[in-house]
C-alpha cells in the first residue's frame, strides 16, 4: 500500500534521513521505533507532505506521492495525527471534528462521526466544549477522531501515548487495534515500544536516520538489541 524508497531529508546541513526504506501493506499496523531524534516524526511528515525530501520516492498504491501538497495527500487517503495532538484549542470539539472532514462532501460524513463517537463516547458529551479545556487523554481522542473524519485508508499516528496515564495508554492502544480491525491501515510511531509491538504486525527500528532493524512484531520483541534499547531488558 505504502512504499518508501531511499528517502533522504536534510534540515540545512543536517542529514536527518539517510536512505530510509519501508513498506506498509494493506490492513497492517506497522510500528516505527527509535530514540528521540532518530527521524521517526520526519518520516511521517514526509509521507503527509509537510516536509520535502531531497532524494527518494514515496508511493501509495503504486502512485507517486512525492511532491504532492498535503491537502492532496489527504484526498488520496492518508490522515496524520501529529505528535502533541495539535488540536485547535479555541474551537469546540464539534468544530475540530468538522475540520477533519473539511475536504469531504460525500454522504458518509455523518456515519464517520457516529463511528468516532462509538470509539470515543466522551467526545459526544463534550461536543460544545472548547477543545483546549479537555484533559490530555480527551485531546488525544479528539486528535485521532479528527483524523478519522477524513475517512483515511492509511492513518499515521505520531506518539499517541505521550503524556498519558498508564490506564489511558492501554485504552488508546485498544482503540488503535479496534480502528485497524475496522479496516484502517496504520503506521505507528511510538516511544512505548512494548505497547507498540503488542498491537503491531510488523515493525522497523530507526537509528540516526537509517533503518537498523526490521521484522515481525514478535521477532522485534525478542531481539536482544531491541530488548536492551527499547524494552528495558
Amino acid at each position: 500500500m505504502l512504499a518508501i524508497e531511499d528517502l533522504h531529508v536534510f534540515y540545512g546541513g543536517i542529514h536527518a534521513l539517510k536512505g530510509v526504506a519501508l513498506q506498509v501493506k494493506r490492513g497492517e499496523i506497522v510500528a516505527l521505533l527509535g530514540n528521540n531524534g532518530a527521524g521517526k516524526t520526519t518520516t511521517l511528515k514526509c509521507i503527509s507532505g509537510l516536509v520535502s525530501h531531497r532524494r527518494g520516492r514515496i508511493t501509495l498504491d503504486g502512485r507517486v506521492l512525492s511532491g504532492a501538497p498535503p491537502h492532496e495527500i489527504v484526498l488520496r487517503g492518508i490522515a496524520h495525527v501529529p505528535e502533541g495532538r495539535r488540536i485547535f484549542n479555541r474551537l469546540t470539539v464539534r468544530e475540530n471534528l468538522g475540520m477533519g472532514a473539511y475536504l469531504r462532501s460525500d454522504a458518509g460524513v455523518s456515519a464517520d462521526l457516529d463511528r468516532v463517537f462509538a470509539l470515543f463516547p466522551i467526545l459526544r458529551e463534550r461536543l460544545g466544549q472548547s477543545a483546549g479545556t479537555l484533559s490530555g487523554g480527551e485531546q488525544q481522542m479528539l486528535a485521532i477522531g479528527r483524523a478519522l473524519m477524513a475517512s483515511p485508508r492509511l492513518l499515521l499516528l505520531d506518539e499517541p501515548s505521550m503524556g498519558l496515564s498508564p490506564v489511558l495508554v492501554e485504552r488508546i492502544f485498544e482503540t488503535i487495534a479496534g480502528i485497524n480491525r475496522q479496516g484502517t491501515t496504520i503506521l505507528l510511531v511510538e516511544q512505548n515500544a512494548a505497547m507498540a509491538l503488542a498491537v503491531a504486525h510488523r515493525g522497523y527500528v530507526l537509528e540516526t536516520g537509517t533503518i537498523a532493524l526490521s521484522g515481525t512484531a514478535a521477532e522485534l520483541a525478542e531481539n536482544p538489541q531491541v530488548k536492551r534499547a527499547y524494552l528495558g531488558d
